[in-house]
C-alpha cells in the first residue's frame, strides 16, 4: 500500500481570516461551523494534470488577443512559482484576469461606468518552466470603485490562479503594484495581518524585465506553502 504526504496547513498568521468585518463580503461567505479536515486520499493527491497542449499561441499577451492593440500602458509580470523550501514548482497552470486601463472588466454585472475596451479581455494563461519561471504582458489596471463602505475603491490589481498537479492544489490570490496610495483602505489588502506577508502581495519594479520603449517589468514571486507564504484568498 502507497503512504501518501499530506500537504502541510498554512503558517498562521499569514493568512487572511475567512471572516473580517471590513471586507462586508466576507459576513456571508465564510464558514460559520469549524471546518472539517477530510482525509487526503489518492483522488485528492493525483490530477489534473495541465500540459502545452492545454495553451494557445497569446495566451499570456494580453496585447495580442484581439484584432486592434488596447489603450493603456503596457506591462510586463513575471516571477517564479516556488515551494516553502524554496524550491521551483514546474508545469504549474497559471491564470491571471484582471480591469482594462480604466478600471473596468469586460462582465456584464460590472457597473462602473467607465469605457469598456474592445481590444482588451483581460485574461490570460500559461504554465512555469522547469525553473518555475511564468511571463505575461498585459496592460497596468486601473483602480475601479466597489461599493464595500462610502468612498472604496480598490488599489490597480491583478488576480492570479494557480493549479497544481492535484484536485485540491488550486490557490488564488491578488498583486498589488508599488507605492499604490489606496492600499491602506482596502480591506481585502489589510484583511492579512502580518505587515511582512502584506508586503508579500506587492510586485516589485524590476528593471531586468523593463522592455526599453515598450513596457515596465514587475517581478511576483509566488510561496505556496511555508512561512514565508503569499497570502491566498481564503472565502
Amino acid at each position: 500500500m502507497t503512504k501518501l504526504a499530506g500537504y502541510r496547513r498554512p503558517h498562521p498568521g499569514t493568512q487572511p481570516d475567512n471572516d473580517y468585518p471590513p471586507y462586508r463580503s466576507t459576513a456571508k461567505r465564510h464558514p460559520t461551523q469549524p471546518l472539517v479536515i477530510a482525509p487526503q486520499t489518492l483522488s485528492e493527491l493525483t490530477g489534473p494534470l495541465f500540459g502545452w497542449d492545454d495553451l494557445k499561441p497569446g495566451d499570456n499577451d494580453l496585447t495580442i488577443q484581439h484584432k486592434g492593440e488596447p489603450i493603456g500602458e503596457r506591462i510586463i509580470v513575471s516571477g517564479r512559482v516556488l515551494d516553502e523550501n524554496g524550491k521551483a514548482v514546474p508545469n504549474t497552470l497559471v491564470e491571471i484576469w484582471q480591469a482594462n486601463a480604466a478600471g473596468r472588466y469586460p462582465h456584464k454585472t460590472d457597473r462602473h461606468n467607465a469605457p469598456i475596451d474592445p481590444n482588451f479581455s483581460g485574461a490570460g494563461r500559461t504554465l512555469t518552466d522547469s525553473e518555475g519561471r511564468y511571463r505575461f504582458i498585459s496592460i497596468r489596471p486601473g483602480e475601479y470603485p466597489w461599493r464595500n463602505h462610502y468612498n472604496a475603491w480598490r488599489p490597480a490589481h491583478i488576480h492570479f490562479s494557480l493549479f497544481g498537479q492535484a484536485f485540491l492544489t488550486r490557490m488564488i490570490t491578488q498583486m498589488y503594484f508599488p507605492g499604490d496610495p489606496l492600499l491602506a483602505y482596502d480591506p481585502m489588502y489589510t484583511s492579512v495581518a502580518d505587515d511582512n506577508a502584506r508586503k508579500r502581495l506587492i510586485s516589485t519594479f524590476d528593471w531586468e524585465t523593463t522592455v526599453p520603449e515598450q513596457a515596465l517589468g514587475y517581478r511576483f514571486d509566488i510561496v505556496l506553502r511555508g512561512r514565508d507564504a503569499t497570502p491566498m484568498e481564503r472565502s
